[in-house]
């Protein structure tokens, strides 16, 4: 199946070509023709499967013949953080650009002037976290009595964070007739209780990502120990020629240490944690976005938050205490079509938890050792020419003057400096 196959318009089937997106998910296989018939909708998906575009293409070709009255937009698209919120607003433009409809971001930590000045001049989306959207409801600066179509993204994640009272007070203020898509991670009792209230008679679509996201990983898990941990990283990342890469720790004390660390060796860190203030969160995000960081050191609050174009590397400091956050994890890497690689440092105490990860994936993973790493690893300059023996003296490679690579290959010892705490 290919978009076009779907009945989207031109300026859509466009944008869709320009973005680079070459045939639809399986998710937007199945979710798109059920979305443009009507129908609502009870989804069961992760991030890092196309979900977002799943919803965001044919509410676009849903609203493109109509228009939206001031202060009264048409859709309403909820997002449990600001982070995943600000995602979707992304989605929206790149499927938007040929077209010509208004998108309002109604998120914490920006002005409610400027967001009240896009409401007054009509909005036909409404991307919102359910607090912000409820203080512009009690200003009297948004009607949503309008609202043809509404999407829950990320449901489960509303009821860990205390959401669903939210939710139920923007439902009761919400026409009845209208269409309404519901996506979670997981489908629970609890969130099956709260989609009985907003949907009618549903499509249930479920995909299982595991496997899907797993094909285009590399994932390897290699043994450590606390005393080990924190120079294991480093050489991976030096081995590895990192620039840019994601590490996600356990606890937010491990996250400051890590990039403390990194940043003693000259890396340029950012951290993400759900302590921070939203502010200095958005911050992090668009330093490391634009390259002007190259770690970005998170917690699992990030997990499911955060979408890298062309992120190369995740690492895993810890290996994560639930098996699906390492699913969520290593999904900000192998995406569109991409491969990607992630590493997981681990210990004997954590071996209980790889069994719980491997039969949630349902692969066996391959767990080695730094030294093994090292040993396999080919020269960065593989694919030039034999370098004579007269002339390795005068070779300059990526590393720092105090060792040269080639030395490094063939003693298979690692240089000093690597050692240096």
């Amino acid at each position: 199946m290919k978009f076009k196959d779907l009945g989207l318009c031109e300026e859509i089937l466009s944008a869709i070509n320009n973005i680079g997106y070459k045939e639809p998910t399986e998710i937007q296989k199945k979710v798109i023709p059920n979305i443009l018939v009507g129908r609502d909708l009870l989804g069961c998906a992760q991030t890092g499967t196309g979900k977002t575009g799943s919803f965001i293409i044919p509410l676009i070709e849903i609203l493109n013949s109509g228009k939206s009255k001031s202060r009264m937009p048409r859709s309403l698209i909820l997002a449990p953080t600001r982070e995943l919120a600000m995602q979707v607003s992304e989605e929206f433009n790149k499927i938007n650009q040929f077209l010509n409809l208004h998108m309002a971001l109604l998120i914490g930590g920006t002005s409610f002037a400027e967001q009240e000045t896009k409401l007054s001049k009509g909005v036909d989306v409404l991307i919102a976290t359910p607090g912000r959207l409820l203080d512009h409801i009690t200003r009297g600066k948004v009607i949503i009595k309008d609202i043809k179509l509404l999407v829950i993204d990320e449901a489960d994640r509303m009821l860990d964070m205390g959401f669903i009272p939210d939710i139920i007070k923007i439902n009761k203020l919400l026409p009845k007739i209208r269409q309404t898509l519901f996506f979670s991670a997981t489908l629970s009792n609890e969130i099956r209780n709260v989609g009985k209230d907003l949907l009618i008679n549903p499509k249930e679509i479920r995909i299982n990502p595991y496997s899907s996201i797993s094909e285009n990983i590399d994932s390897t898990f290699i043994r450590t120990n606390g005393k080990n941990k924190m120079s294991d990283l480093k050489k991976l990342l030096y081995i590895d020629r990192i620039t840019s890469a994601v590490i996600f720790c356990n606890k937010k004390t491990d996250i400051d240490k890590v990039s403390q660390f990194l940043k003693k060796n000259n890396y340029n860190t950012v951290s993400l944690h759900g302590d921070m203030d939203q502010n200095l969160r958005i911050k992090s995000l668009e330093k490391f976005k634009d390259k002007s960081a190259e770690m970005l050191i998170a917690s699992d609050v990030a997990a499911r938050g955060i979408d890298i174009d062309g992120l190369s590397h995740v690492f895993n400091y810890d290996v994560p205490k639930n098996p699906e956050d390492y699913v969520h994890r290593i999904g900000r890497t192998g995406r569109a079509g991409k491969r990607g690689k992630a590493y997981t440092l681990f210990d004997d105490y954590d071996n209980k938890t790889i069994i719980s990860i491997e039969k949630l994936i349902k692969k066996k993973i391959y767990k080695t050792t730094f030294e093994n790493i090292i040993s396999s690893r080919e020269s960065p300059y593989q694919n030039k020419p034999p370098i004579k023996e007269k002339n390795k003296k005068k070779h300059t490679t990526f590393l720092p003057p105090e060792e040269n690579y080639l030395n490094f290959r063939e003693s298979g010892k690692i240089p000093d400096f690597l050692n240096k705490k």
